[in-house]
């Protein structure tokens, strides 16, 4: 099973990023990578088990399950039902901590996943670097 584990920290209060991230329809307001999004059925997008479904701007499709979402925590844990990725049994969790020190948060996005053997390396830096870096990155210029 790979693992990837990517952190940053961000120049603004947790609550603040939350309430932006928070949304699990809301990825094309902050990650560059993502064009459009739409929850299946029209379920609310902070329903456990709603289903999101959107499109990349390099034009693939993924689909994900909201299994968990703690405003408590700042913590939302999904999982991946399709994705051009070639990824089997994908779970993810993005956590924001208050860093009492200032008023910054620090961000730990997560995923462990299996793939074919020789992809496991490929993926995990696409992964971490591609989607959960890029993402920490978006996030720290909107917070500026």
């Amino acid at each position: 099973m790979a693992r990837v584990y990517i952190s940053s920290v961000i120049n603004a209060p947790a609550n603040r990023v939350w309430s932006l991230i928070r949304n699990f329809n809301g990825l094309p307001d902050w990650h560059p990578a993502v064009a459009e999004s739409y929850i299946e059925g029209g379920n609310p997008p902070d329903q456990i088990s709603c289903v999101r479904s959107f499109s990349l701007q390099d034009g693939g499709r993924i689909r994900e399950r909201l299994l968990a979402l703690s405003d408590y925590d700042f913590s939302c844990v999904y999982s991946i039902l399709e994705s051009p990725l070639g990824v089997q049994n994908y779970v993810a969790n993005l956590k924001l901590i208050p860093i009492t020190d200032g008023e910054r948060t620090f961000a730990e996005w997560t995923a462990e996943f299996e793939c074919a053997k020789e992809q496991e390396i490929e993926l995990s830096k696409k992964i971490g670097q591609g989607v959960f870096q890029e993402g920490f990155e978006a996030l720290k210029k909107r917070f500026l």
